[in-house]
């Protein structure tokens, strides 16, 4: 394993008097630059985007030739940009070295880093993960793909702290060093419209664990049958979850969460709605078992409320109740969303639709005809290709021809006709099952704006 950087001084020490190019001027990028400036860098911001900016007084490449005359000694990517680009290739044949944010910071962080990865509930484990240490007294900095970038605050860190990151597969597809614990919490086809085809994505996702220590554990689900098909490329100590009653590890069983046979609380204890947050408690709770005493898990079970975007409980108006689960971005988030309502005998009027992804919806319309009673969806009129609109509906039309359905194209007309159209006693929950690119920015855009629908008109 080669480490470039011992620490956060040594890193700045070795920018000093170094051109580097930041490429993609996100949030994950800003404060680099920040630390760029101050350690005595050249920096040349980069960006495809040709009316990006930052607020620093650095040289800028960008638009459709943003990548033109790379040059120097560093190139530091934004995760969604993939790594094996000619542009990138050329630069390090040149003696460059191509590196990102979160490389580095895994290179100097000073205290323990517990990394969370997965296709669904990466950011409600995460925060579990957080609030469970945070109640036992440590000190926790929470970051990565969820909150913030890191590095920056690793000066001030102690080897004491305890750091929780959420990792997408992005940022895992170049790290050459993993987690002191990780976990994963899942693995089902998404990204594909970034990723060459799932063993891609699935190998990003093993980066997690496969560059651990001695002494080293990971965190997997024996339910899931594609992290299961791996688990011989896992050299660490493994500890397992399961919603099936499979009892190596923490296991629930006929209403209780259980772990190595001793009973630990009632799932009916946890606050959130829905076995897929029943599962990510379990998670969380081995990820920190070795810290966190049974009685702060119950305790945190009974109070924590979740997280912004993740079932979240928006308003009830006229007798109708909405939540927004915007983050549900692939089939299988939805899926779960309406499992989390038909488990408590609920069917919910749906809103779903957004940009694809190359994902296969091909037994959703199934999930939406059982345990839902309407379906409403968020379309693009004008180009019908680049949204999920027309195929999620195909799907439910394959199930029955007489489910009823509405195609809208805004998500504000949307409500406007569901506030027409449902009854007291209904839940509406916008579960999209398709990310929000194809109208907003990202899923907090698209959630917030579906809450200021709900409560504003």
């Amino acid at each position: 394993m080669i480490i470039l950087f011992e620490n956060f001084k040594d890193f700045v020490n070795q920018m000093n008097g170094k051109t580097v190019n930041v490429v993609g001027l996100g949030v994950s990028n800003k404060p680099l630059i920040e630390i760029l400036i101050k350690a005595g860098a050249r920096v040349i911001g980069r960006d495809a985007n040709k009316d990006a900016s930052v607020p620093y007084d650095i040289e800028l490449k960008s638009g459709e030739k943003y990548l033109d005359d790379l040059c120097g000694d560093y190139i530091f990517k934004s995760p969604g940009i993939r790594p094996d680009i000619k542009a990138f290739a050329d630069f390090k044949e040149k003696g460059g070295v191509l590196l990102s944010e979160m490389e580095v910071f895994f290179d100097i962080c000073p205290c323990k880093i517990i990394g969370v990865t997965g296709s669904d509930g990466k950011t409600t484990t995460t925060t579990l993960i957080s609030e469970l240490l945070k109640e036992e007294g440590y000190k926790v900095h929470i970051g990565g793909n969820i909150g913030k970038p890191l590095l920056a605050e690793t000066e001030f860190m102690s080897k004491d702290d305890i750091c929780v990151v959420e990792l997408s597969s992005f940022q895992l597809m170049t790290m050459k060093k993993s987690s002191d614990i990780s976990v994963i919490t899942n693995m089902t086809p998404n990204h594909l419209d970034y990723h060459i085809d799932f063993n891609e994505y699935v190998d990003a996702k093993l980066n997690i664990c496969k560059f651990q220590k001695a002494g080293g554990v990971v965190v997997l689900n024996a339910d899931d049958c594609e992290t299961v098909k791996r688990i011989s490329e896992i050299k660490s100590s493994i500890r397992y979850f399961s919603l099936t009653g499979k009892k190596d590890g923490i296991y629930y069983e006929n209403g209780g969460i259980y772990c190595d046979g001793e009973k630990l609380l009632e799932a009916s204890d946890i606050r959130i709605p829905g076995m897929h947050n029943v599962a990510n408690f379990m998670t969380a709770y081995m990820a920190v078992k070795d810290f966190v005493k049974k009685e702060t898990l119950v305790k945190v079970a009974r109070e924590f409320e979740g997280v912004a975007h993740r079932i979240e409980f928006v308003a009830e108006i006229n007798g109708v109740k909405y939540y927004n689960d915007s983050i549900a971005s692939s089939p299988t988030r939805t899926k779960a969303c309406l499992n989390a309502f038909y488990s408590q005998g609920e069917k919910i009027i749906l809103i779903a639709g957004g940009k694809d992804k190359n994902l296969d919806f091909s037994d959703f319309g199934k999930e939406i005809v059982e345990k839902a009673k309407k379906l409403y969806l968020v379309g693009h009129l004008e180009n019908p290709s680049v949204n999920t609109a027309e195929t999620i509906k195909k799907s439910v039309e394959t199930v029955d021809k007489n489910f009823p359905v509405e195609i809208l194209y805004t998500l504000k007309e949307t409500v406007e006709k569901i506030k027409q159209d449902a009854k007291p006693g209904d839940i509406v929950v916008l579960s999209p099952a398709s990310t929000s690119f194809d109208k907003y920015k990202n899923f907090e855009v698209r959630g917030n704006h579906f809450k200021e629908c709900v409560k504003n008109g």
